[in-house]
């Protein structure tokens, strides 16, 4: 079943999120990460958050640990991201049709 994840990267900058999205071979506008169906990030008054829908809550905690920590002290992040998750009932993702 597919997930909605929250993470507030408190005390921390988008550039520090776009080093750490370089790091990972990630393109905005490109393909996700492996079993991330929908991504997007925005600034916040503490930090920056990030949204995504991912296949399933293992997956994603498979790139959380693999991935996203390591690669997040990498570029100096110094305190881990607060998750929320979310049940998924419907979501869309790639070109809008136009009629």
């Amino acid at each position: 079943m597919a997930v909605g994840v929250q993470l507030d990267f408190k005390g921390s900058t988008l550039d520090q999120y776009d080093q750490a999205i370089e790091r990972l071979g990630l393109l905005p506008g490109g393909p996700s990460a492996p079993a991330e169906l929908f991504h997007w990030v925005t600034e916040t008054d503490e930090g920056f958050r990030v949204i995504d829908v991912w296949e399933s809550r293992e997956a994603f905690e498979e790139f959380l640990q693999t991935k996203i920590l390591m690669v997040s002290s990498e570029v100096g992040v110094i305190a881990p991201p607060e998750i929320q998750y979310f049940d998924v009932h419907n979501y869309f993702s790639g070109a809008r049709w136009r009629g």
